[in-house]
């Protein structure tokens, strides 16, 4: 048995080599639609990571105000199109002074650059760290973890303390061997103190945010002092049973602070973590149906390929498919010659599609700047796929060829 298998394989690498151009455009064509399957999904796992780091602004039980809303739905007419003003730091100082939404706090922040140059005293970064100013309750209500040292207290920024809490890889940046608590370093000249560490957050679309330093939020005002700088708000709820309730006020009241009338629509946005969450989610449903709906179609006609490449192989060979038989060949040997050739064509499209599909979600996964894991749910399903391929396309002309009547096969010219 094991001799016939291994004669039936080459004679099958023998005729497919005799069809070189037919078949090299039949892998082609299979290895794109599995390319489409495995690199997309492999390209989405690599997004799943990164969405999650993205998220990471917002923690638990929290919304944030911002200057828009963030939606999959598009809008109609003047509303697509809708310029809404910066929220100002007038306007979140008057919103943190008349909050007053039991069981909650407020979080105030904004991000003053993402391409400072940070000096400690014999090392300095490059120019990519991302400096944010904050007040006290930023990074509870951003889901931020200290993993050193303190977070900031009310005394901090309402003294305009020059102290400072740093991301995970600010440690190996500028204080490799040293215990980063209680060093100082410069901003623009500016010196500050470290006195907390933040635990690893990781990447997010291709900002690493963890290489980040943040400080009181009047302190990075003065240092960076552009017009125009866009605040963001957030609200922790301590209590979920208040968030409907926390977010209807929230609206009322940043509504008063910028003067809409009762028939004037927001020109704000509010977003809840589950939200942004459930839209992150929606985009991974659409990007999966795609990898099947482009796969599927593609596949479908790769199938369709294949199996007339058989059937004209099968046409091509019927002389020496009369041969064999004469010789004493069996239907069952000839069928699976035909097979087994069909299967070696679709696992060379299927091997070729599954390298090139690992290639572009590597790509991704460098580009995002997160870790690339080897995706094996859809190499598992590419490869089940190219064996439906194979049994699809193979068994037409195996059946054919098996059932060719000898004599009239030896006659065919």
């Amino acid at each position: 048995m094991a001799g016939l298998l291994s004669q039936n394989i080459n004679i099958a690498q023998q005729s497919i080599k005799g069809q070189f151009l037919r078949t090299a455009l039949t892998v082609v064509i299979i290895a794109i639609g599995i390319t489409a399957l495995v690199g997309i999904l492999s390209s989405v796992k690599a997004l799943e990571g990164t969405i999650g780091g993205g998220l990471s602004g917002i923690g638990a039980n929290t919304f944030n105000i911002q200057r828009y809303a963030f939606t999959m739905k598009r809008r109609g007419g003047g509303e697509r199109n809708k310029v809404n003003p910066v929220i100002s730091y007038r306007e979140v100082k008057e919103f943190e002074e008349q909050w007053d939404f039991p069981f909650t706090q407020v979080g105030v922040s904004f991000q003053a650059t993402s391409q400072a140059e940070v000096k400690s005293e014999d090392r300095k970064t490059k120019p990519k760290v991302i400096i944010a100013g904050v007040n006290a309750n930023y990074t509870e209500n951003a889901g931020l973890n200290i993993g050193e040292g303190r977070g900031f207290s009310s005394f901090d920024i309402k003294n305009n303390a020059r102290v400072c809490i740093i991301g995970s890889d600010m440690e190996d940046e500028l204080f490799q061997g040293l215990n980063p608590i209680g060093q100082t370093l410069s901003i623009r000249g500016s010196k500050f103190t470290v006195i907390g560490l933040l635990e690893e957050k990781g990447s997010t679309f291709g900002n690493n945010i963890d290489l980040r330093v943040l400080i009181p939020i009047d302190v990075a005002r003065s240092i960076y002092t552009s017009p125009y700088i866009n605040y963001d708000l957030s609200v922790k709820v301590k209590d979920e049973q208040f968030m409907d309730g926390a977010k209807d006020r929230a609206t009322v009241l940043f509504r008063n602070i910028r003067g809409l009338s009762p028939v004037e629509s927001d020109n704000f946005g509010l977003i809840q973590s589950d939200q942004l969450l459930g839209t992150a989610n929606e985009i991974k449903g659409i990007l999966y149906i795609a990898a099947f709906i482009i796969s599927g179609i593609t596949i479908f006609g790769s199938s369709i390929a294949l199996m007339n490449i058989m059937l004209v192989s099968v046409t091509e060979r019927t002389r020496e498919i009369g041969v064999r038989k004469a010789l004493g060949a069996k239907r069952s040997t000839i069928s699976w010659q035909f097979f087994i050739e069909t299967v070696l064509i679709s696992q060379y499209g299927s091997i070729l599609g599954i390298l090139l599909g690992l290639l572009i979600g590597y790509i991704v996964s460098n580009v995002l700047e997160v870790e690339f894991s080897m995706p094996w749910m859809p190499v598992i399903l590419a490869t089940i796929i190219s064996i439906i391929i194979a049994i699809f396309s193979g068994v037409i002309p195996a059946i054919k060829a098996a059932k060719l009547d000898p004599i009239e096969a030896l006659r065919y010219e």
